[in-house]
């Protein structure tokens, strides 16, 4: 196994890692409107997250750190080519961190309001944009030789990337409402159970969409499951811990460890769908539609060899700090989530 291959099993490792953190805090932020009916319930809420959603960022810097470094070509292509999309991405970003923090600053209804409707509207937007940008990785891109992708910001927007967009917004909405069930009491808690089988009917309805439009269209990265037997070990497992989710939110009540369990169902379930992901697209990082031959693999993409040895040894020494860090704010922070005076 070359340098290059065990690279991409770490880089599906840490995009996992950013999927699985701020997926959660996301998800927080799309249900924001939908299951909050006071500021007292929407302050909860926000400070639910409030001492974990910026360390959960930083995975999501440390992916992009990870392949320009890494995989440089692969990097080039898409930040020229989803350029306008990464734009956006930024824009909620910033959108999403200020309205977190200035949200509470001032008692009016209308300040409140209008920071409610920027974080929740951000944060669905970025969970959109992320997952339309998926969905163009999944089903290919116009790569040409030079290593450009010839499309515009319209083209991103195309039905099947808008469904895999969608289904990681619905995604995230469950992830983030399980989450919730841990931080959360009262009747804001019992609203968000009653609401979490109702998103997990939605969410296996659009992943079954989106695997049949694959399987329809023969796309390259179905090609492995269809051959083989093995892989499909990964969607499978998948689909039973999102069942033991429904099973233990169905069965759980608060404080019985289920809803626990039920949280690290869904990671796992994250978790293994990405996995999925990445052997079907093995070696390949980016599809080429124009000409299987432009398309950029572990082979073709990797920086060289000195360079991939000195980030894995950086790797190696880093990332148990970054374990450490996130594992110690949880630990810190554990239990429900209280609104206080001066807080969120």
């Amino acid at each position: 196994m070359s340098l290059a291959e065990i690279w991409f099993g770490l880089f599906i490792v840490i995009v996992a890692g950013y999927l699985i953190l701020d997926g959660f805090d996301l998800g927080v932020g799309i249900l924001h409107l939908v299951v909050a009916r006071t500021d007292e319930d929407r302050r909860t809420m926000l400070a639910s997250i409030g001492p974990v959603w910026d360390g959960n960022a930083v995975w999501l810097v440390l992916t992009g750190g990870v392949l320009f470094a890494v995989f440089p070509l692969v990097y080039a292509a898409l930040f020229s080519g989803f350029y306008m999309a990464f734009m956006l991405v930024l824009v909620c970003l910033i959108f999403r961190a200020i309205a977190i923090e200035f949200r509470s600053k001032e008692p009016g209804s209308r300040w409140r309001t209008g920071w409610d409707l920027a974080f929740a509207g951000a944060s669905t937007g970025l969970a959109l944009l992320l997952g339309t940008a998926f969905g163009n990785i999944v089903q290919g891109v116009p790569l040409d030789s030079a290593g450009n992708i010839e499309m515009s910001f319209v083209d991103l927007l195309n039905p099947f990337a808008l469904l895999f967009g969608v289904t990681t917004v619905v995604m995230f909405a469950l992830h983030g409402s399980l989450y919730l069930l841990l931080k959360t009491e009262g009747v804001l808690h019992e609203r968000i159970r009653a609401l979490v089988p109702r998103i997990i009917v939605l969410f296996v309805a659009l992943i079954a969409l989106v695997a049949g439009v694959l399987f329809l269209d023969d796309r390259q990265i179905i090609h492995k499951f269809t051959h083989d037997i093995w892989p499909l070990v990964f969607p499978i497992a998948a689909m039973v811990a999102l069942y033991g989710v429904w099973r233990m939110v169905r069965d759980g009540r608060d404080g019985d460890g289920r809803d626990l369990r039920a949280f690290v169902s869904s990671a796992l379930m994250i978790g293994l769908l990405l996995i999925a992901g990445g052997i079907g697209l093995y070696p390949t990082l980016l599809i080429s539609t124009t000409d299987a031959a432009y398309s950029l693999t572990t082979a073709n993409a990797a920086s060289d060899n000195n360079t991939l040895v000195v980030c894995l040894i950086v790797a190696l020494i880093g990332m148990p700090f970054v374990l450490l860090y996130t594992s110690g704010a949880y630990y810190i922070f554990r239990g429900k989530a209280h609104v206080e005076s001066g807080g969120y």
